[in-house]
């Protein structure tokens, strides 16, 4: 019998908890790998974007394992491993990368361009990123190791900051990504949408790079609440259709220097219906000509449960002329983890970045999955953190 399990998607709505196949140095097409280690997965964390295909806005196809928020030890490598040794813990960023490829060499690592026959870039867990198994589970596999894993320099450090560093695999990075590309600096004015893990991520992130003001904005009062209490500015999105008036209200102008898109397709309007452009649209109605608009969220290039036909095919209605007129940048994609995560693990380690309560990380048993899922889909304010061995319980 395997020793494994892990979370299963079974279809829209619904995953369980069940047995699956014991890990193996082997690719998604059954290819035997020398270049990979195989974890005990140590933590692993429901993100926002497992639940896009957990509620069927996807094309993910049902017995999907899921995760990609992975913190593991190595307990097996191949022999072509040199940098790693077993019992080393490590963070796993998101992105499966070759380390090889031409994107890869520039540091763009999210769209690595020779893990994933359909497309560029690679993810564990994950819809149309290659197959690769998903690490919300007691065991995965991680390929070109050297190249991706993030070693953690004391063993018994890391365990003691467990909480924050398994943040590392995805929404600190992204959420910093966001916070970099939209020009967050000493003194900036930021606004990021949506009070998620990732939009206070981005927040956190915003406010370590000297952020003047960091607001964050939400329908969810729980969520709007607990960004208070780490120390942001609210702004209740029921309250007002006009986001520069309430942002005046806060800051004196109706405008930012840097706004970040936490939120992605599912996006919602005033009047409460979908509206999967509005987050972008207010934010280049609300930053100011020549500012910059960092991306973080999530928008995919097939959506069954659109509101309409144009954006089942990731089409959007943009005021794209606006953002022209105003000179304004904008960056989307998937984040290059490699590029944050080490600097982000120093800033944890050195007491400068406190993203598990900033988060709200709360540990669940892997067996919990399924409730932790439940949860996190009603806009509980905490980030989920699944323990799959008993190890985080002390």
């Amino acid at each position: 019998m395997s020793s494994n399990r892990g979370v299963v998607y079974i279809g829209p709505g619904k995953v369980e908890v069940q047995n699956i196949e014991d890990a193996k140095l082997a690719a998604p097409d059954g290819r035997r790998i020398e270049h990979g280690v195989i974890l005990k997965v140590i933590s692993t964390n429901i993100c926002g974007s497992d639940q896009h295909m957990v509620r069927g806005r996807t094309t993910a196809e049902p017995g999907l394992i899921l995760g990609h928020e992975i913190t593991g030890e190595v307990i097996e490598k191949g022999k072509d491993v040199e940098m790693l040794q077993i019992g080393d813990i490590v963070s796993v960023p998101f992105n499966v990368a070759c380390g090889r490829c031409r994107c890869c060499r520039e540091g763009d690592t999210g769209v690595c361009l020779t893990v994933n026959p359909a497309r560029a870039g690679g993810a564990y867990g994950y819809v149309d990123m290659g197959g690769w198994i998903g690490g919300q589970a007691r065991y995965v596999t991680i390929p070109y190791a050297d190249f991706n894993l993030l070693k953690f320099p004391d063993r018994d450090r890391a365990m003691a900051k467990i909480r924050d560093l398994t943040m590392l695999s995805d929404i600190l990075p992204t959420g910093f990504h966001g916070a970099v590309k939209a020009g967050c600096g000493v003194g900036s004015v930021v606004y990021v949408a949506g009070a998620g893990p990732v939009g206070l991520a981005a927040a956190a992130s915003a406010r370590i790079l000297g952020a003047a003001v960091v607001m964050v904005g939400d329908f969810n009062k729980e969520r709007l609440a607990h960004a208070a209490k780490v120390g942001f500015e609210p702004v209740d999105l029921s309250a007002s259709d006009r986001l520069g008036d309430m942002i005046e209200q806060i800051t004196g102008l109706p405008e930012v220097d840097a706004a970040i898109d936490a939120v992605g397709f599912e996006a919602r309007s005033h009047s409460g219906g979908e509206q999967p452009a509005i987050v972008l649209n207010q934010m280049m109605e609300i930053t100011r000509p020549a500012g910059s608009i960092g991306i973080p969220g999530l928008y995919v290039t097939a959506d069954p449960g659109a509101v309409d036909k144009a954006a089942k095919e990731g089409s959007l209605s943009l005021r794209f002329g606006l953002g022209w007129a105003k000179a304004q940048s904008f960056h989307t994609g998937q984040t290059p983890v490699l590029q944050y995560n080490r600097q982000l693990m120093q800033a944890i380690l050195h007491d400068r970045l406190p993203i598990a309560d900033v988060v709200n990380a709360t540990i669940i048993p892997l067996d919990e999955a399924v409730q932790g899922y439940e949860s996190f889909d009603q806009g509980v304010a905490r980030k989920y953190v699944l323990d799959p061995h008993g190890g985080l319980a002390a």
